[in-house]
């Protein structure tokens, strides 16, 4: 088949109504465009051709007539612009003559009636007098508060303006509604000089002073809240940049304060203000405040005191009617401590020797006990210089970032035999239980001796229950006394070595005798109310090497 044929084919191709109908109004619609589009572009051509003739034929005066409006307009327009610039300008030059004419009848006056110099010298001095006058001086009032002179303003309005400040400002810093008493002014208006006359915000700060109730001063404010205040304006800034300086050396990297430190110009009461050295010596100081700690599992009461510096005794002041062998793990108990106003973070570049740890090497011994140990060569330390980075807070070291380390002198190891012979059930552990369950009556130290009976410096602790309460040894070791004993009536005293002895006092019956090896937490004795006592009982003690100490700071 040609190629003829596929066309002819194609344009026979059926199409729908709506597809034929849809391209012939795209058709006419196109066609419409142009015709609009010619229209106006052969409208543009002819008006400007027309106004291109206009021009020519008025330029060669020929005058051209037309009927249409618009182009008569026109020219009636043009033809009128050379009259309308010709009045005008005749118009100046009128207005020209007449101020020439007025100029040189005022020349001539003036040569017909010369002026004496001297009264135009006194003119001019009272002129400049006059100026001089209102340039020095001017009307003012003097305002009076109580009798008393306050200051030169302007006009009264000034004082009714600083009354109004003032008010909020001492409201504001008293906590409390403050009105000025109005009756108290009085006003003195005259001549003064300008100098005298002091500004608003001078004359508010000197009714202040006369007032007496607030001050215009510097405060120093830690974490939101007023520590001091000053008059002297940078006197704050130096007594912190000195803070800083008396806790730098040449190796410090940098110092900064824990808490926000602001520095506010305000007004204060006048009781707040304070020396400067008075301020100093209170940011130096520490303040009491009260922390709480949440007791955790495993923890001892008198492991508690001595991790905050307490002693069990001062605990218990602090946390009254707690019973200290039965602590809940989730109790709050109230600890004292001082804390300073500033807390100052001091960060220093140190250098130093350190001592390098040797290696221990260890090898068995079948005629030692397990755990005990021997050495038999004693380790050296070796040497290093170290270089490190050493953050102080308060004066106290909270981390130590090592930047370098070159060893100096290596470290020499020990040697040490461990022995692996199986320990008696009897063999001292070196810790201590408590040796039976009730309330601690007395403690440690100086007393008021009960009933006249006993020792007034008691050195154990008694604790009672009822008779009969079991008696544990708080360690393993062997019995050295098991018997009476003057004031400690019945009594059970054990030796567990290292330097330490126990003794059990006050016993109704004694379970164990001189010479007996016990293991910790076994029965010894049962409680009684034996000797110099005054109830049921166990008067415990620790010695170590034949000195009494403080049961509470041994017990777990």
């Amino acid at each position: 088949m040609s190629q003829n044929t596929k066309k002819t084919d194609r344009r026979a191709a059926p199409r729908t109504t709506a597809e034929g109908t849809r391209g012939r109004h795209l058709v006419e619609d196109e066609n419409l465009l142009q015709r609009a589009y010619y229209a106006v572009l052969r409208f543009l051509r002819r008006s400007r051709r027309r106004w291109r003739h206009i021009v020519r034929e008025k330029r060669a005066h020929n005058f051209p007539e037309s009927e249409r409006l618009l182009i008569k307009g026109l020219l009636f327009a043009w033809s009128l612009l050379p009259m309308l610039a010709s009045h005008i300008g005749e118009g100046y030059r009128k207005l020209k003559r007449r101020a020439v004419r007025s100029a040189e009848k005022d020349i001539t006056w003036v040569e017909r009636h010369p002026m004496h110099p001297m009264i135009f010298l006194g003119v001019g001095c009272a002129v400049a007098a006059v100026a001089l006058f209102f340039s020095v001086y001017t009307r003012g009032t003097t305002v009076l508060y109580d009798g008393q002179i306050i200051a030169n303003v302007a006009s009264p309005a000034t004082v009714k303006a600083a009354c109004t400040d003032l008010e909020r400002i001492t409201t504001r810093a008293l906590g409390a509604a403050y009105d000025i008493d109005e009756s108290l002014f009085s006003y003195e208006s005259g001549w003064m000089k300008r100098q005298e006359l002091v500004a608003d915000e001078t004359f508010e700060e000197e009714l202040s002073d006369e007032i007496g109730l607030v001050t215009p001063a510097y405060s120093l404010y830690v974490d939101g809240v007023r520590i001091g205040a000053t008059p002297y304006e940078g006197a704050l800034e130096e007594l912190l940049v000195q803070l800083k300086n008396n806790a730098s050396d040449a190796g410090t990297i940098s110092i900064t304060f824990k808490e926000n430190v602001e520095i506010k110009e305000e007004y204060v009461p006048t009781g707040e203000i304070m020396n400067l050295g008075y301020l100093a010596e209170l940011l130096y100081s520490t303040k009491t405040a009260e922390v709480t700690y949440e007791v955790k599992k495993g923890d001892t009461w008198s492991e508690i005191a001595e991790d905050h510096g307490l002693t069990s005794k001062e605990l218990l002041a602090l946390n009254p009617g707690y019973d200290i062998n039965k602590l809940s793990i989730g109790e709050i108990l109230t600890l004292s401590a001082s804390v300073p106003y500033l807390t100052m973070t001091v960060v220093q570049q140190e250098r130093y020797v350190e001592d390098v740890m040797y290696d221990i090497q260890y090898t068995d011994s079948a005629n030692m006990y397990k755990g005990d140990e021997k050495v038999t060569s004693a380790g050296q330390y070796g040497a290093a210089d170290v270089v490190a980075n050493v953050t102080y807070v308060n004066g106290e070291e909270t981390e130590r970032t090592i930047l370098s380390s070159v060893t100096l002198r290596e470290p020499v190891t020990q040697q040490c035999l461990r022995g692996t012979k199986e320990r008696p059930t009897w063999y001292p552990t070196g810790s201590f239980r408590w040796p039976t369950s009730g309330k601690i009556t007395s403690y440690f130290g100086g007393r008021k001796s009960p009933g006249g009976i006993g020792s007034t410096n008691h050195k154990g602790i008694d604790i009672a229950n009822s008779y009969g309460t079991a008696i544990y040894a708080a360690d393993g070791g062997t019995v050295t006394y098991a018997g009476w004993m003057s004031g400690y009536g019945y009594l059970v005293r054990i030796d567990h070595g290292n330097g330490y002895v126990t003794y059990y006092g006050h016993n109704s019956k004694l379970l164990v005798s001189s010479g007996q090896h016990v293991y910790k937490g076994q029965q010894i004795a049962r409680m009684g109310s034996t000797g110099n006592s005054t109830g049921n009982h166990c008067h415990f003690e620790i010695r170590v090497n034949g000195v009494a100490k403080n049961p509470l700071n041994y017990l777990k």
